[in-house]
């Protein structure tokens, strides 16, 4: 459900004027730090050989896609430098684009649950820091502006002020909030609003999860027990579990990532804050390294500023 949801809102948003516009504006550093130096590096005349592409791999790890990432493409691209197929620096752009697409293809293409009845319930993950309730609230609003009825469920009952967080969320979106006191029981909380989304036919239920205890419990075995609560109130829930991770952290937040990956049964990544990095290259970092599609992008605070991600529109705006 979620998938045919993102697929219309990518149909819908492409529709708009200006939402290449945002994608571009928000990969503006990134697209200075890569597109603009390989200007620099690929001198006008100068052959593509084997020695530019070289010079070119510090321009890709800066940009944050990392070194098993770099050394893919640039592999790719050594093979046909060999064999005399870049003639000059367009051509070199258009198929580092084609190698950075596929890329993200190949993890874009994985498929994901399909829900028959609702409501969708929707797990969000990631340590604290990387915009995580925001993010809840934002789909919230992403959801209710296709005429979505939505639930958000406060189960980040450890973190002080997280649950008035997303109360404001709820406020600012006309979105009900399902909570409990500071320090209860998140499985418990999570049981109270399914049941409620249940009698009241909700479509969506977005919950929101701690980023780290202030118990001895390990966080892993809290968000299992939360799995488990679920499922047995709607089978197959969690229908998505979607990690959100913050951009400016580039590499550094890729072994949290890989953590919660393995752990948590995470199916999608939530990039937040790319329009306040130089590393966007990092997206596909996250994509070939965790195998795992980027569903939405955070170009921004306010809560129409979460974006469905096309991988497509990425590519072309970090060169154009």
């Amino acid at each position: 459900m979620i998938q045919t949801l993102f697929g219309s809102l990518q149909e819908e948003q492409e529709k708009k004027p200006g939402f290449f516009d945002r994608m571009k504006q928000a990969v503006t550093r990134t697209r200075e730090n890569l597109a603009e130096r390989i200007d620099d590096i690929v001198s006008l005349g100068k052959e593509i050989d084997r020695s530019t592409l070289d010079d070119l791999e510090a321009t890709l790890i800066s940009a944050d896609l990392g070194t098993a990432t770099t050394q893919q493409v640039l592999g790719a691209l050594r093979e046909k430098a060999d064999r005399k197929q870049i003639k000059d620096v367009q051509e070199l752009k258009r198929l580092l684009k084609e190698e950075l697409l596929g890329i993200l293809n190949s993890a874009q293409a994985r498929p994901v649950s399909k829900v028959d009845n609702s409501p969708e319930v929707i797990l969000v993950v990631g340590v604290n820091g990387t915009g995580k309730t925001t993010t809840i609230g934002k789909l919230s609003q992403v959801f209710r502006a296709r005429g979505k009825n939505v639930l958000l469920c406060a189960a980040d009952t450890f973190r002080a002020a997280a649950i008035e967080q997303l109360e404001i969320w709820g406020q600012r979106t006309g979105t009900e909030v399902i909570k409990t006191k500071p320090g209860g029981d998140p499985a418990a909380v999570l049981f109270d609003a399914l049941q409620a989304a249940v009698a009241r036919k909700v479509d969506y239920v977005v919950v929101d999860t701690a980023g780290r205890l202030h118990t001895k419990t390990s966080l892993m075995a809290e968000l299992e027990k939360m799995r488990r609560t679920a499922r047995r109130i709607i089978p197959g829930a969690p229908h998505e579990t979607l990690l959100v991770m913050d951009a400016t952290t580039g590499q550094n937040g890729l072994q949290q990532a890989r953590l919660f990956t393995e752990s948590a049964g995470v199916t999608g990544i939530v990039l937040t804050k790319l329009d306040g990095t130089a590393k966007g290259g990092v997206v596909v970092a996250i994509s070939r390294e965790l195998g795992l599609p980027v569903r939405f992008v955070g170009v921004g605070e306010k809560a129409g500023d979460l974006l469905p991600f096309d991988a497509k529109e990425f590519v072309d705006s970090l060169f154009e």
